[in-house]
């Protein structure tokens, strides 16, 4: 039997990838509101704060069906980091 060892970081990634491919294999959209969580995956970011300064600031979409519970429109955060993209040389 062989075994393979990967770094966290490395198998995320790999599962990452998997899921991607499923998903357009299969032809599954990805949900149009997602939570805090998911958005800050999405960004690849870690602060709470800084997503929502992008709330606040109006740079993200988001939707707040009661108090506590806030959505971010997966469609905004595609436009966002495509606007912050840079070219290559």
């Amino acid at each position: 039997m062989e075994v393979i060892c990967l770094e966290n970081e490395a198998f995320y990634a790999l599962i990452e990838e998997v899921v991607q491919r499923l998903k357009e294999k299969n032809n599954i959209q990805e949900d149009k509101w997602i939570s805090g969580e998911e958005a800050m995956q999405k960004m690849r970011i870690k602060s709470k704060s800084t997503l929502q300064r992008l709330r606040d600031e109006g740079r993200v979409r988001f939707t707040q069906p009661d108090k506590k519970n806030i959505l971010y429109d997966t469609d905004s955060i595609n436009e966002y980091l495509e606007k912050h993209a840079k070219e290559t040389f």
